[in-house]
C-alpha cells in the first residue's frame, strides 16, 4: 500500500476533525442529492423538510446504493440544537412528522418542452420519501426507513448533484427560501440560473391560483425568499422575469453568496465533479 504524503495526511486529519468533533457537528452536516431530486417537488412542510434533510446529512453519498435501504435516527435533542427550537417544539414536530411524512410524495418531472411549436406534456414520476417511519413516544426520537428507489438520488452520487451545508438553512423560517437556496446552489458554478415559470412553480410547489397569476408568485414566493436568503445566509441575488409578449415565460436569477467559507465535506471524493445539467 502506497504511503500518504504529509499533505494528504494533513487533509485527512482535517476531514476527520470536522466529521468527529462534536463542537463542530452542526458545521459538518452536508446535504447531497441528485439534481433531479433538487428540481423535484418535495411536498414537505418546513418541519418535515428539516427532519428529512437532517437525516440526509447523515448519509454518506459516496457509498454504493445498498440493496437494503438504510434507516436514519433523529432525536428531539439534536433537532432542537440544530434548528434553534425548544424541546417541546422538537417533540411536537417529530411526532407530527411521524404522522404525516409517510404520505408525502416527491414529484419528479422533465423540463417543459415544445414540439412543432406546441407544448408537450412533461412526464411525471412520483415516489415516497420513506417506506416506514417510527416514532418512539416518550423517548423523543424518530427513525426514517428510506424509500428504496430514492437511494439513487442520495447515495453513490459522483456527478450532477447539488450540495450544501445544513448550517446554511438552520435560520430559515420559510420552505420557499430553503427551496430557492437549493435551486440556486445547483448552479453555483455559473452564478446564474434560469427556470421556466412552469418548472419553477412545480419546484416551489406554488398553488394552482399562484400559477395562474405571476404577480402572486412574485409577491408570495420570490421576493420573500430572496429577502430571507439575503438577510440570513449572506446571498446577493438579482432576478429578472423573461417575457414572451406580456406573459412571463421564465425567471432568471443572478447570485453570489458571501457568507463565510464552507468546511470540506468529509464524505466527498476530491475527484468528484460538481456538474449541473438540465435533468
Amino acid at each position: 500500500m502506497a504511503r500518504m504524503t504529509k499533505a494528504e495526511l494533513k487533509k485527512l486529519e482535517a476531514m476527520q476533525y470536522v466529521a468527529n468533533d462534536p463542537k463542530r457537528q452542526n458545521e459538518g452536516h452536508w446535504i447531497t442529492m441528485s439534481n433531479a431530486l433538487t428540481r423535484a417537488g418535495h411536498a414537505l412542510t418546513l418541519a418535515e423538510k428539516r427532519i428529512v434533510m437532517l437525516s440526509v446529512s447523515k448519509l454518506n453519498p459516496l457509498k454504493t446504493t445498498p440493496l437494503k435501504p438504510p434507516c436514519t435516527k433523529i432525536t428531539a435533542t439534536e433537532y432542537a440544537e440544530m434548528f434553534g427550537v425548544d424541546m417541546d417544539t422538537a417533540y411536537d414536530q417529530l411526532q407530527s412528522a411521524a404522522k404525516h411524512l409517510y404520505n408525502r410524495s416527491i414529484m419528479f418531472y422533465e423540463p417543459a418542452h415544445k414540439r412543432n411549436g406546441k407544448p408537450i406534456t412533461p412526464p411525471r414520476t412520483v415516489m415516497r420519501w420513506v417506506g416506514q417511519i417510527e416514532y418512539h413516544q416518550g423517548e423523543g426520537w424518530v427513525e426514517l426507513h428510506w424509500w428504496p428507489a430514492l437511494m439513487m438520488h442520495l447515495m453513490g452520487i459522483k456527478e450532477s448533484f447539488t450540495e450544501y451545508q445544513l448550517k446554511q438553512v438552520t435560520a430559515l423560517r420559510s420552505i420557499h427560501s430553503w427551496r430557492l437556496l437549493e435551486l440556486l446552489t445547483r448552479f453555483k458554478s455559473t452564478g446564474w440560473a434560469e427556470y421556466t415559470i412552469e418548472d419553477f412553480a412545480v419546484s416551489m410547489e406554488a398553488t394552482e391560483k399562484q400559477r395562474s397569476d405571476f404577480a402572486a408568485i412574485r409577491r408570495k414566493i420570490i421576493e420573500p425568499a430572496i429577502k430571507e436568503l439575503i438577510e440570513k445566509d449572506g446571498w446577493q441575488i438579482k432576478w429578472y422575469p423573461i417575457k414572451a409578449g406580456r406573459k412571463v415565460k421564465a425567471i432568471r436569477f443572478e447570485f453570489t453568496r458571501s457568507n463565510g467559507t464552507a468546511l470540506p465535506n468529509p464524505n466527498r471524493d476530491p475527484n468528484t465533479v460538481d456538474m449541473f445539467d438540465e435533468f
